[in-house]
């Protein structure tokens, strides 16, 4: 059976490591692949495949384009209007799904088993939406995007308050926002992780740097030591862990580890 990862570009993708390693563990004798699928033409490159192919991994720009193209689609991505995995059936038919937010999930409550009843995210992208939703689900009640152009998180604020559980969302400046709530999650770039807001954002309980390379980002060097710290690796494996389960039936948690390995 064949899997890849899909996107563009594709070189940096840590997914063939990490679903290769996935194959070794569970014996499996599976390929996947890194492919260069520029954006818009994911619908072609799917029609392409023949029954070899069990499911790709998909990254930006291409998260969109997944989720209307598949027959199917789990709530999440219905909700969130993306998908990073496309799952094909025994019928050839291909459902979507959306690993990222049970991912982002699981990555916090395994360092983090507190209470999640508030929360703030720098960003109001594609990754504020995922994780918003994994907070919202984890019991937030009230979220906070702090960003720098409030007109382009209007899709993440709606996406966020149509959530089954109801969260309050509002959106301040980035610049000048308050910090507030247990976790703290930062999808913006090391390189827009000023001096002035990393002093803004001590003290909160739990910090999830989505942001792994380079490392660490000026966020997560001013970590105090008693303040529970998430990384992306985390939710990249864990996302990783669900999609392999989806793709091969073996369960997440018997990958985690030699996933984890694969890495270091």
């Amino acid at each position: 059976m064949r899997c890849a990862v899909v996107g563009d570009p594709i070189g940096h993708s840590q997914s063939p490591v990490l679903h290769r390693a996935g194959y070794a563990a569970a014996g499996l004798s599976w390929s996947y692949d890194a492919v260069q699928v520029p954006s818009g033409t994911l619908a072609s490159f799917v029609s392409s495949l023949d029954e070899e192919w069990r499911g790709l991994s998909v990254t930006a720009p291409l998260k969109r384009e997944a989720a209307a193209l598949a027959s199917t689609a789990s709530p999440v991505v219905t909700s969130s209007g993306v998908a990073n995995t496309l799952v094909r059936s025994s019928s050839g038919a291909w459902s979507a799904e959306n690993t990222d937010v049970p991912g982002a999930a699981a990555a916090l409550r395994e360092r983090y088993a507190g209470p999640v009843t508030s929360a703030t995210i720098l960003g109001g992208g594609a990754t504020a939406v995922s994780t918003g939703l994994a907070l919202a689900s984890l019991g937030a009640r009230e979220i906070t995007l702090l960003v720098r152009d409030a007109a382009r998180s209007a899709t993440a604020v709606s996406v966020l308050a149509a959530h089954p559980a109801g969260p309050t969302v509002s959106v301040a400046p980035l610049s000048s926002g308050t910090v507030v709530g247990e976790v703290l999650v930062s999808t913006i770039p090391a390189a827009a992780q000023s001096p002035a807001l990393v002093s803004r954002c001590a003290g909160v309980p739990v910090l999830f740097e989505v942001t792994y390379h380079p490392w660490p980002t000026p966020l997560a060097a001013a970590s105090a030591g008693d303040q529970v710290l998430v990384t992306g690796l985390d939710l990249l494996v864990h996302q990783a862990a669900l999609q392999f389960e989806l793709f091969t039936g073996t369960p997440a948690a018997d990958v985690l580890t030699p996933m984890r390995a694969a890495l270091a």
